[in-house]
């Protein structure tokens, strides 16, 4: 795949941004980078502060790397024997903050899964049936802004 640019609209509001000119992870460490495709016009923001860089090491590091995003749940009960499909989505709900709005946002695209949150959606309907051929709706490559 060609590397997408990273963009300023790529960029989530209220990312925090880097201003470690002396980081060694620059090159590679999303903040920095984010920080980097500033408009001129932007004067205040969300920052990491160069106190975050200790012993050699930064904590809020993030490497500048595309992940596979999915969204959409259609086919997630597919396996789900149909005693257990309520039982099953509301285990999935239940990870969203038990909340239907959080729910119904991952369903139809308006935010979208991380691997972890795909790893961990996954291991929840396979307490139910098998994930055997399950797959989100969708699937797209991203950046990671964590």
């Amino acid at each position: 795949m060609d590397e997408k640019k990273l963009t300023y609209q790529d960029v989530p509001t209220g990312y925090p941004m880097c201003f470690n000119d002396e980081c060694t992870k620059k090159a590679c460490c999303m903040h920095y980078q984010a920080r980097l495709l500033l408009p001129e016009d932007r004067h205040r923001g969300s920052a990491i502060y160069p106190t975050a860089w200790q012993n050699g090491d930064c904590k809020y590091f993030r490497e500048k790397r595309f992940i596979r995003k999915a969204w959409g749940f259609k086919h997630l009960y597919d396996n789900v024997p149909q005693r257990d499909k309520a039982e099953a989505r509301r285990s999935v709900r239940w990870f969203f903050s038990a909340g239907c709005g959080p729910y119904y946002r991952y369903h139809h695209g308006e935010n979208m899964l991380s691997p972890e949150q795909q790893d961990a959606i996954m291991k929840i309907i396979a307490q139910y049936g098998s994930t055997d051929g399950i797959r989100f709706d969708h699937y797209v490559e991203d950046w990671d802004f964590g």
